[in-house]
């Protein structure tokens, strides 16, 4: 089955508190650094909005404007903190294509992304 090129985004502080913010999520430890390492985290880290929206740019980046996403399946791993390096993996199957984005504490998230072409 055809693998995706990587992609390799370096996370930001600016990054994750803007993408937190223009969610919606005002959870802390999106967009507080004081308030994530209280809570137990070294920095502020990506919500699941955030990434769900960069697996769908890795995809639709690597596949064309012209694919629809019908679903996206993810499970979050571990956090991608500020100044984290994320990077996305994927191969093609017939079900979708199946998607890793790792950090250097592991994987942040895996899953399936079905499309229509």
């Amino acid at each position: 089955m055809p693998v995706l090129e990587p992609w390799t985004l370096h996370v930001t502080p600016t990054l994750v508190v803007s993408t937190a913010l223009a969610t919606r999520d005002h959870q802390n430890v999106h967009h507080d650094r004081d308030a994530a390492i209280r809570l137990g985290s070294r920095d502020v880290f990506l919500n699941i909005l955030t990434t769900t929206g960069l697996v769908q740019r890795f995809v639709t980046d690597r596949l064309g404007s012209h694919v629809t996403i019908r679903e996206i399946k993810i499970r979050l791993g571990t956090p991608c903190h500020a100044y984290d390096t994320l990077t996305f993996t994927g191969q093609q199957f017939p079900h979708g294509i199946e998607v890793v984005g790792r950090t250097a504490s592991g994987v942040h998230v895996s899953g399936v992304v079905a499309v229509a072409r």
